[in-house]
Formats: C-alpha cells, sequence, structure tokens
C-alpha cells in the first residue's frame, strides 16, 4: 500500500460498502458480516443469457442491502465504492472462467455523467480491468439520453428504450478480439445486448458481460454463506 493511501485509511478508514461499518482490512471489499450474509449467486444462478454475448455473469443477486449499496453508489453519489465493487466482479469473472482480452463498459449518457461527476460502469471496468490485468478501452458512447431503464415497466419497454441510443466509437481495434462488457446492474439484458450487438458489428469475435449483481429473471437463485477469499 503507497503511503498516500495508507494516510487516508488513516484519515478516511474504509467502510463496507454494504452495511457501512468500518473495515478491519482496508484491502478487503466488504465485512465478514456481509460476506456471510449477502444474496450470493454462484455456479449456473450467477450466469444469465443475453442476446449477442456469452453469456452475463454476476457475484450478487440484487436485493435488500445490494439494492440499496448500488443506489447510493450511484445517487448519493458515493464512487469510492466502484473498487469493492470491482474487486468482487473480478473474483466473479476468476471463479467462472470467464476469459477476455480487454474490457470496456456500457457508458452513461454525457448530460447524466455530468450530473453524477462520473460513470458508474467505467469506475468499475478500470478496477476489473487492473485485476484482471486486461486493457481498459472506452469503446462505446450513449449518443441519445434516455429515461433511466430502472423506471420502465418491463423488457420490451427497456429493449425499445435502449435501442439505437449507443454507437461504437472509431478506432476500438476489436477485431477478433474477445471483449469483457462490465455494467452495474443486469435486469433484462436490454443495454447490455444493445451495446454487445455493436460490438459484434464492430468485428469482436466474442462479447461476455460482468456485472455486480442480476435482478429480475434468476436474480432470486441465492446462496449465502459464500467463500470469496
Amino acid at each position: 500500500m503507497r503511503v498516500g493511501e495508507a494516510l487516508l485509511d488513516l484519515l478516511f478508514p474504509p467502510k463496507c460498502p454494504f452495511c457501512q461499518r468500518l473495515l478491519h482490512d482496508p484491502r478487503a471489499p466488504l465485512c465478514p458480516n456481509c460476506q456471510a450474509s449477502l444474496p450470493w449467486l454462484t455456479g449456473r444462478a450467477g450466469e444469465r443469457r443475453v442476446d449477442f454475448t456469452q453469456g452475463c455473469w454476476s457475484p450478487l443477486a440484487y436485493q435488500a442491502q445490494v439494492r440499496e449499496a448500488v443506489q447510493r453508489y450511484k445517487f448519493a453519489p458515493a464512487p469510492a465504492y466502484g473498487r469493492p465493487f470491482g474487486l468482487l466482479m473480478a473474483q466473479c469473472a476468476r471463479d467462472q472462467g470467464v476469459e477476455a482480452e480487454l474490457v470496456t463498459w456500457a457508458p452513461l449518457s454525457k448530460k447524466r455523467r455530468r450530473k453524477r461527476g462520473f460513470d458508474q460502469g467505467e469506475l468499475l471496468a478500470r478496477t476489473v480491468g487492473e485485476c484482471l490485468a486486461l486493457p481498459v478501452l472506452p469503446l462505446l458512447e450513449k449518443s441519445r439520453h434516455t429515461v433511466p431503464q430502472s423506471s420502465l415497466p418491463d423488457g420490451a419497454a427497456r429493449r425499445a428504450n435502449a435501442l439505437g441510443a449507443y454507437s461504437l466509437l472509431p478506432g476500438g481495434r476489436i477485431e477478433g478480439r474477445r471483449v469483457l462488457l462490465v455494467d452495474d446492474v443486469v435486469t433484462s439484458g436490454a443495454t447490455l445486448s444493445e451495446c454487445a450487438r455493436l460490438l459484434c458489428q464492430g468485428g469482436a469475435k466474442q462479447v461476455l458481460c460482468l456485472t455486480l449483481a442480476q435482478a429480475g429473471e434468476g436474480g432470486d437463485k441465492l446462496e449465502n454463506n459464500r467463500n470469496n477469499g
């Protein structure tokens, strides 16, 4: 740990992003209590089918403390949560045998990023890339501002909302490469599917998706007491 990071930990002790208790080990992404009690998804329960991808993997179900932590991350806002969340996602990718050659993310619109002050997907992607020793590249932009997917009633409305909302940035050099596409939560998969479609059109060999949590279909398949060490 660098001296600057150690000083920050001393002045502002890190807290568990899920329960907000102080962490005894500042390197840990969460506290032992949450490690034992969160709605972990393992094996096939942590996998979701998403069009134009090889699948989407998530370590957690979008319930209770997980939902509250994600909402704090985006709306409080709490950008520092990006690192512990990204660590959990990287561990999930290792556990599930997800192999890729580079990492990117489903971006916010410029309007929403200005309002929030950061892009939560980018922070997650950069930690995942660091942990997996993969390059992290901005490959997509949100070219049309949309209403939040979480405000829409069903998958059909979400798919219509996402269709045509993204575009591929030039110069990405993804031809023949396996791309890991990162987002915070998957529900219908509409956003990830639209982004993956563009990546495939751009020449990606495969697109694999990774999120912190999954909601809705499959999101209630829980396995507690997962040892994430």
